[in-house]
């Protein structure tokens, strides 16, 4: 049986090691420091789906520098509502003002993913998803964070959709593990292209 090297992936994501862990892909875990907001404010205009693949470009090569001739995969998800982008939420406080903000609308949740060797990005992909917000009252979202933060505090869009984060929304269109984070499909078609995990 071949033995493939384990993927690097420059993330401390719970929710996208728990996808690679549970599709059965060795992999180890290195964050990157990558300096998010100052790469964002540099793309101001562009669309939300270019900054997130930039962001998980930037994070997949940062690591791979550091690891000559490992594969390295980054991701990143941005989430936009009413033409505007969201970061992680910095305080409680911000958490529920970007809570009130969402209420009603529709968030669309980009999530990107980069593979990397040596410094030069190999594969980049992205996917995005639709989520409706129900209408939030202010009851709920303080009895949410009650129960949520600090959890959520490192989620773009402050949920978890495999937790009480689903009750945020009333529809969702699109791929669960975009939903999660990252276009994992797309990340094993092009870990197979580069037999990286067996085909």
């Amino acid at each position: 049986m071949t033995e493939y090297p384990a993927l690097l992936l420059a993330s401390k994501s719970e929710s996208r090691r728990a996808m690679l862990g549970a599709a059965g892909i060795p992999f180890e875990s290195w964050p990157a420091d990558v300096d998010e907001r100052a790469l964002e404010a540099a793309m101001e205009d562009a669309e939300p789906a270019e900054v997130a693949q930039a962001l998980a470009a930037a994070k997949a090569a940062a690591i791979s520098r550091d690891h000559p001739g490992r594969l390295v995969l980054g991701s990143d998800s941005l989430v936009e509502v009413d033409g505007r982008r969201f970061d992680k939420p910095a305080s409680r406080i911000e958490a529920a003002e970007h809570l009130r903000f969402f209420s009603g609308k529709t968030m669309r949740l980009h999530s990107a993913a980069a593979l990397a060797v040596d410094g030069r990005i190999e594969w980049i992909g992205g996917d995005m998803a639709s989520l409706r917000v129900r209408a939030l009252s202010d009851e709920f979202i303080e009895g949410y964070l009650r129960a949520e933060w600090p959890a959520v505090a490192g989620c773009v869009g402050v949920f978890r959709i495999e937790g009480r984060g689903v009750q945020l929304f009333d529809a969702i269109i699109g791929d669960q593990f975009t939903v999660l984070g990252m276009p994992l499909l797309q990340v094993l078609a092009a870990l197979r292209d580069r037999e990286a995990i067996a085909a």
